[in-house]
């Protein structure tokens, strides 16, 4: 084969020599066919080669090549392709990643002296005329592949229907149309570009365009590692690739194979026993066919792909409207970098499925997010992405915020009660402040202060009851048992303003209309996305982050389009965080909502229940992965019915909680999760700087006082000198504490020290029985 070397800045004098041929050509062409060869046609032949002279001076003098469209990959955090979106299934390569073999198969079959002649193949054009016209005037074959590189560019940027006609139209018009253009594109770039740009717009069948994606759709591997046997296949394939369909017409495909393998051994190629040899390989013994799933609904994580999409097209970076960035997505060859975790997507798809069957009365759905960035690592729904409602399918994306999703959410129930309970603790308010909560009340309306004073509502007050019992409270017990009568009242004591504005800060939509005294019951819609990065906001110490699904977007050619950072903000003291999650570490431990769902690691979580059980949730999370869980009461139509009375997941609710009925998704999620989890448990509210802390009284018997004193202290108690008392251990060692060890106590409350003389009590000692007596009652 000839030196490809040929500069795109201008061409050398064969090749100008050649051009002036090729126009010469043109004109004996025009000539031969008025003269003789269209006998038949003489009459309209002549009056169209009239209409070409005209156009001919009518064209431009080059065609603009625009980029070609191709697919969009988008990948999860450990590099795993996880979707697809194109128009057209394309990867562009440039020459130099497409095998040699591919290569001289291409050129063999298509045009052998594509290196040596110009535009036009005169030899080749002038055969085709002369057998098109003794077959009846079709136009067929003799193009060179600069010709068919034009006219695959013609048509795929045709914009009209007009346009699309005039691309493909049988006439000689279209064929000098194209010789046109070929000439500039010859004139103004290399041989190797119009063969590059060739092997990339071709149309191979069955959905592939260009040859590394043909590659991998029959071949499953990529352009550059194509041996003979599959070039030869591919280059078979563009006269007519839906003739020579490999899936769908073996044997002409496998037929048309060994005329490339011929026409490559009559060019010396490849020699003649080595062609017969590899004839006689069946074609089905080299396909390995790898589909190219195109769009969501096909993904390996088709709701958490719709999120990303519809999370992009709100972005102006891929465009200044919609619609532009739509285009991009599918055909700008985007290569997109997520932040899903396919074995935490795995966890949640297995759970979610297993609790709540696509054909429920019933919406099962999960959200994981990683706190402190924001990274949204699983999204999962019980019903599957799809358009038979028969089946359960649905496009709606219940997990995530309408504005994303198309769905309105649910109600979020007492998940709310934590802005009002971070508020309080913000504020000062002890966490071992107590408050009688009696089964109902009523508090009046003006007993509520909002941002703009005292709260307007009918007049008629709010009447609150409980579904968990009575009785006096703490902020502990009274969060772990979720006691509507005691969060009433807290919020009495916070106001509405600060813990309504903490709820949003943290990312929560708390619309104008829900902004009364019962919205801390969850009344506002809300989504396990939405709550799952409301929840981080505790497990990453106050710090609260967007969710972020995407990190980073490629163009096409691998330059980063834009870095998705982070963005996070400080919405409350780590202090008062850290007693949020010391109060619902209490949820996952014995006697809490959560104890039977408790997994391995440090966990806090916080149940939610709406009005007549129609949504239920559990909102839980460790230091490293916040996880919401949820199921809702919905028909086939979408309509909002009771949990109470269903069969979801093939059991009978009879009345549905968030720690039976979500819950236990949200458990079997995190147990799958858990050995990807580090084990970080959660730092102790410091009593210095939250009143009320609740901590055990460490045990420091046999420690120096220097010790005991120290270890007291950073556990938030205030030390007292009890003086010495007679004991046989090490004189001035401690020798007991008030109260004793394991004792819960608030921060700042005081622990007495009691240090040994070293002296064996002696047998009836008034003093020190009675010093004993005294420290019992007290502890008591």
């Amino acid at each position: 084969m000839p030196s490809r070397s040929s500069s795109p800045s201008g061409p050398d004098a064969g090749r100008v020599a050649s051009h002036l041929a090729v126009m010469g050509a043109v004109a004996v062409v025009m000539g031969v066919l008025v003269a003789c060869l269209a006998i038949p046609f003489a009459g309209l032949v002549g009056v169209a080669a009239k209409d070409v002279s005209k156009g001919m001076v009518n064209l431009p003098e080059s065609l603009e090549a625009k980029d070609l469209s191709q697919k969009t990959r988008i990948y999860d955090v450990n590099g795993n392709l996880i979707a697809s979106l194109y128009d057209q299934n394309r990867i562009n390569v440039p020459l130099a990643s497409i095998s040699r073999p591919m290569v001289k198969a291409i050129v063999a079959i298509e045009d052998y002296r594509f290196y040596e002649h110009g535009a036009l193949d005169l030899k080749g054009t002038l055969r085709a005329f002369i057998t098109n016209q003794a077959n009846g005037g079709a136009v067929q074959g003799g193009s060179s592949i600069t010709q068919q590189m034009v006219k695959q560019t013609l048509l795929y940027q045709a914009e009209t229907e007009e346009e699309r006609r005039a691309a493909t139209e049988e006439t000689y018009a279209r064929k000098i149309r194209e010789l046109r253009y070929a000439i500039a594109f010859e004139k103004n770039h290399s041989k190797d570009w119009i063969l590059e740009r060739y092997l990339n717009i071709a149309y191979f069948g069955d959905g592939a365009f260009g040859v590394q994606s043909a590659a991998r759709h029959f071949f499953s591997k990529n352009a550059k590692d194509l041996n003979l046997l599959e070039s030869a296949t591919l280059a078979g394939l563009v006269k007519n690739p839906v003739g020579y369909d490999p899936i769908d017409n073996p044997e002409r495909a496998e037929g048309r194979r060994n005329v490339v393998l011929d026409r490559m051994a009559q060019l010396g190629i490849l020699t003649e026993k080595k062609a017969e040899r590899l004839k006689a390989t069946p074609l089905k013994d080299t396909l390995e066919i790898e589909t190219a799933p195109n769009g969501c609904q096909q993904s390996r994580a088709p709701f958490f792909c719709d999120y990303v999409v519809n999370w992009l097209l709100k972005d102006p970076v891929l465009g200044d409207t919609p619609k532009e960035r739509r285009t991009t997505l599918k055909n700008g060859g985007l290569t997109i970098n997520t932040t899903i975790d396919l074995d935490m997507q795995r966890a949640a798809d297995e759970s979610v499925a297993a609790h709540v069957f696509p054909t429920d009365q019933a919406i099962g759905g999960l959200a994981m997010v990683e706190p402190g960035t924001g990274d949204v690592r699983a999204l999962a729904q019980s019903r599957p992405m799809g358009k038979d409602k028969a089946a359960g399918e649905t496009y709606l994306n219940y997990v995530v915020p309408k504005k994303y999703g198309d769905a309105n959410g649910f109600q979020a129930g007492s998940t709310f009660k934590l802005f009002v309970l971070a508020s309080a603790i913000n504020q000062g308010i002890p966490l071992s402040t107590s408050i009688n909560s009696p089964q109902e009340m009523l508090i009046p309306d003006e007993e509520f202060e909002t941002c703009d004073g005292p709260y307007a509502g009918d007049g008629k007050g709010w009447p609150v009851s409980n579904s968990t019992g009575f009785g006096t409270y703490d902020l502990y017990s009274g969060t772990q048992q979720s006691v509507n009568t005691f969060f009433a009242q807290l919020e009495v004591m916070t106001g509405m303003c600060e813990p309504i504005a903490l709820a949003k800060s943290m990312g929560v939509r708390i619309p104008k209309m829900h902004e009364v005294p019962s919205w801390i019951l969850g009344v506002s819609d809300s989504n396990p996305l939405e709550l799952a990065q409301a929840y981080a906001t505790f497990a990453a110490r106050g710090l609260h982050c967007d969710p972020r699904p995407v990190t980073q977007v490629l163009d096409s050619s691998g330059q980063v389009l834009k870095d998705f950072a982070s963005q996070c903000e400080q919405v409350m003291p780590g202090a008062t965080a850290d007693a949020v999650n010391d109060i619902l570490r209490g949820v996952m431990e014995p006697g809490g909502f959560g104890q039977n769902i408790a997994i391995d690691k440090p966990s806090a979580g916080k149940t939610g229940t709406n009005q007549q059980n129609m949504s239920v949730w559990f909102a839980g999370y460790t230091p490293s992965l916040s996880t919401v869980a949820m199921v809702a009461g919905a028909n086939e139509f979408g309509e909002w019915v009771s949990l109470n009375g269903q069969v979801v997941g093939g059991s009978y609710i009879g009345e549905a909680f968030g720690s039976t009925v979500a819950g236990p998704i949200w458990g079997d999620a995190m147990a799958a999760v858990s050995a990807k989890l580090p084990y970080e448990d959660f730092q102790a509210p410091p009593g210095d700087q939250v009143a009320g802390v609740l901590t055990s009284v460490p045990d420091v018997t046999g420690q120096t006082v220097e010790a005991a004193t120290q270890a007291i202290e950073a556990a938030g108690f205030t030390v007292a000198d009890g003086g010495p008392v007679d004991s046989e251990t090490a004189e001035g060692t401690v020798v007991s504490t008030s109260p004793e060890a394991g004792t819960q106590l608030s921060s700042g409350d005081t622990v007495t020290l009691y240090t040994s003389t070293g002296t064996e009590p002696s047998t009836g000692n008034g003093n020190g029985g009675g010093r004993g007596r005294g420290n019992g009652g007290g502890r008591g």
